[in-house]
């Protein structure tokens, strides 16, 4: 099975990627879909939508795990970012890839063991994890690893209820 965990964002989208075979993880990988080169919203949430269908196309992932909607202080960032999972939620289910949501604190609980964590602490949890220590990818690809590690956990839970 293919998991992949989107980490959604208007300048940024991370997304990571697990194999896994029984209940094991047997390849992971993460990245960013880096749109901070265009400054026209609209421009941007159609190469957001590009470039989340390449993903999903070359790695045909079997379920999608994305970071649900989370309270901000600014209003103008949080309809910002809703536009951004508007697009990728489109791309998954055009691509008709069951949708599994999860609060940050799920993730953070899921993947650390705290709710309150923060992201050095999930970073590290990731690097530890998937021996990741080398890699330079920016936080929101580790977040979008993360997301897709707590969906793991969920399944392997559910497994044994």
């Amino acid at each position: 099975m293919i998991i992949v965990g989107i980490d959604p964002g208007s300048r940024y989208c991370g997304y990571g990627l697990i194999q896994t075979q029984a209940n094991k993880v047997i390849a992971a990988g993460c990245d960013v879909i880096d749109v901070t080169r265009v400054s026209n919203l609209g421009e941007r949430l159609v190469l957001i939508h590009s470039k989340i269908t390449e993903v999903l196309e070359e790695y045909q992932p079997d379920c999608a795990a994305i970071e649900s909607m989370f309270f901000q202080k600014h209003i103008r960032s949080v309809f910002t970012l809703g536009h951004a999972r508007g697009v990728i939620l489109l791309a998954l289910a055009q691509k008709g890839i069951p949708i599994f949501e999860y609060s940050p604190r799920e993730v953070k609980k899921a993947v650390v063991g705290n709710g309150n964590a923060d992201k050095e602490q999930v970073r590290y949890m990731i690097d530890k994890i998937y021996k990741l220590e080398a890699s330079n990818k920016k936080d929101d690809a580790y977040d979008a690893l993360a997301i897709a590690t707590a969906h793991f956990n969920r399944i392997k839970l559910d497994a044994l209820q």
